[in-house]
Formats: structure tokens, sequence, C-alpha cells
């Protein structure tokens, strides 16, 4: 059993997929295609909104809205405690400091109330200016964007929409990577749209913005001159060959694959529902992507134990994640480290992701189920 399982998806597409690449090798045209431009109008289309910038990574995708707004020193940018290290990371790298929000323990996104608190807390200490709120949205369901959006209209800061796994999510009907003022996604393999290495993509409605993540991806180029550069930049473009593929996978996103995982996931709520598992909770009016189904552990569970013994069975099962970034290594000593998230801590210890794909059969998720009750009642 694979965990998101990558080759069934190509052996579906593989026709496709193989007369896209040929396309491209026949071109000779691996920089910048054809193909990367006509994706990019495929993907703002998609979500909604006027600009779509492709870049190499999701890490990048983030670093480019930060330099596109000049976020640096000084500035405080409010993080989700519980999400993977770039969020973070890529502020810190621009000499911002990275303030970790506790997150709503249904959800895994950043909780709103902790976060205005947060906001209140930076600007009464003085250190920093309270300058962009980074919400992710995590497992591929979106943030809180209406109260989101409240607060950082309050208080005047920028929002940055974190959509590495929330690209196809939904909140009554508005797409993922539509709600920041800059919004970004991966297209890393095992995302909800994944190519065939690493890719990234920013979204915005922003002309000025749009311009200035474009002309930064490209070592700050003039638009009109890639040999004027007028100002420091970095070298983040998506491959052609990345941007064919993405182009055979978003067709088959749209017209099946979102629908399916959802079906699947809605078939492990049925079949976990009386284990003593914490299922994943999907608000009113939201649609996840579901770029991992995650389910919480009775306190105590020992997960090590769980997990040897999925394997033993060939389940797959991955911990997203066991670390709060609080307490990463990269932000002992600075001030970065200094947060109080108790829901967080908890989920690190009890959180478990299982085998979820928009291939996935019935027998597969009823084998994970038997296995996870299997377990448990004997554990209980």
């Amino acid at each position: 059993m694979q965990f998101r399982d990558l080759k069934k998806q190509y052996s579906v597409l593989k026709d496709e997929i193989d007369k896209s690449i040929a396309g491209v090798l026949s071109s000779a045209q691996f920089i910048s295609g054809g193909a990367v431009r006509e994706l990019e109008a495929q993907l703002a289309e998609y979500v909604g909104v006027k600009h779509c910038i492709t870049c190499a990574n999701g890490t990048d995708a983030i670093t480019l809205a930060l330099k596109a707004w000049g976020v640096g020193k000084g500035d405080a940018v409010f993080v989700p405690d519980f999400t993977f290290f770039s969020t973070g990371e890529c502020p810190a790298a621009e000499g911002a400091a990275a303030v970790f929000v506790d997150v709503d323990e249904r959800t895994y996104n950043i909780d709103p109330d902790r976060l205005e608190e947060a906001i209140i807390k930076v600007k009464n200490e003085g250190r920093y200016t309270p300058k962009v709120v980074a919400a992710v949205d995590l497992f591929g369901q979106p943030a809180d964007y209406p109260r989101i959006r409240e607060i950082c209209r309050k208080y005047g800061l920028l929002l940055l929409e974190d959509g590495a796994q929330g690209f196809g999510g939904s909140i009554n009907g508005r797409k993922a990577c539509s709600f920041g003022d800059i919004s970004t996604t991966s297209f890393f393999p095992a995302k909800p749209l994944g190519c065939y290495g690493d890719g990234g993509a920013v979204f915005t409605d922003n002309d000025q913005w749009a311009a200035a993540v474009r002309s930064l991806a490209v070592h700050g180029k003039n638009a009109g001159n890639k040999y004027d550069n007028v100002r420091l930049g970095m070298n983040s473009r998506l491959d052609t060959l990345q941007a064919a593929i993405l182009q055979v996978k978003l067709k088959a996103f749209r017209e099946y694959e979102l629908d399916d995982i959802n079906k699947a996931a809605l078939k492990y709520n049925e079949a976990l529902k009386n284990t003593g598992l914490v299922l994943p909770e999907i608000k009113e009016g939201y649609v996840s992507s579901w770029a991992q189904y995650t389910v919480q552990l009775p306190e105590g569970t020992d997960r090590a134990a769980l997990q040897a013994r999925l394997k033993e069975r060939e389940i797959p099962a991955m911990v997203y994640y066991m670390k709060p970034m609080h307490t990463q290594g990269a932000f002992a000593g600075t001030d970065s480290a200094d947060a109080g998230c108790p829901v967080t801590e908890r989920l690190c210890r009890t959180v478990l992701s299982l085998p979820l794909h928009p291939y996935i059969t019935d027998e597969e998720i009823k084998k994970v189920a038997d296995a996870l009750g299997s377990f448990l009642r004997k554990e209980g």
C-alpha cells in the first residue's frame, strides 16, 4: 500500500503525460517554454485570481512574496506553530521575527483568537512591527480566512496564504490560494497537485506585486530586458517539463481527483467512527483537498508501536508534525522560541496521518481501519 500512490496515478495518466513530456523534448524549450505560461493562465483561472507566477518550489514562493513586500529586520510575521518548517524559516531568513501562534485543535489551522492575542502582545512590547500573517491551509483545509482577514484589517497587516497543502480546497465556493493578499502553493510530488520534482506558484490580484514577484524570480530582471537587473532577486523558475506534467495532472484534478479523494475521506470517517480516534473535522461550507488524512490518537497511545504494527501489515503511516515550530533548534535562543502553544504540543504527541489519495480502494481503507481498531482495542 502506498501513502500517496503516485505510481497508480501515473499508470492512469501515462499516455497523456508521456505525450506532454515528448512535446517538450521535441521543442527543446526546457526553460520558460510555452507550457509554463499556459499553466499559469490555467492555474489563475482555476483559483480565481488575476496573476499566477510559477517558481521553483513552495518555499521560494513564500520568500518571493515576502521580498515583494519588503519584509525584513524589525518586522514580525505571525506563523502557526503546527506546520512545516518553511513557513517560519522564510521570514526568519529575511531577517524578520517569526512569531509562532497556537492552532485550532480540530482544524489544525491557526487559531484566530490566539492570533489576535499574539498581535496585541507584539504591539505592546514594541520590539517588532507587526507586518504579515502567514496562515497555512494545513492538511488541505483552508484556514479561517473570514476571521483572519478581519483581524488583518483591524491591525493593518498583510495576509499571506500558504496554500502548499491547500490547493483545491475552498470556502463557500471560493478557492484556496485566493484568500491572501498574496497566496502561494507547492507542487512537491505528494501535494494535492504535484509535479515530478519541485515546483511552486505565487497568486495575487495586485499588479505591482505580481510584477515584482516575476522580476524577483529571475534575478530581479527588468520586465523588458533580462540583462537589466533592477533589484536583487533569485533564480526560481518552474521547468517547462514540470509545467507540461502539471497541465495533465491539473485536468485530472479538476475532473475527478478532488471529488474522489473527498469520497475516500468520508469512507475513512465511517470506517473509523467507533475507534476512539479524533477524526478530521471539516467546517461547514469548507472543502478540503486532503493533503493528509490526520487523526489524533488517545493520549498515552504508543504511537511508535502502532506505526510498527501497521508497517508489519504493509500500511504506511506518517507523523506530521512531531515537533512544534517554536522548539526547532534553528530558533533556539531567539524571541521566536518564546511561544506558549499547548494545543500544538499535544497534537505533536498524538497525530498520525494515514494513507489517502484519489486512487485508494475501499479494501485498502478497510484494511487500515481494521488494523487501527485492532491495535487500539488491545491498547485500551
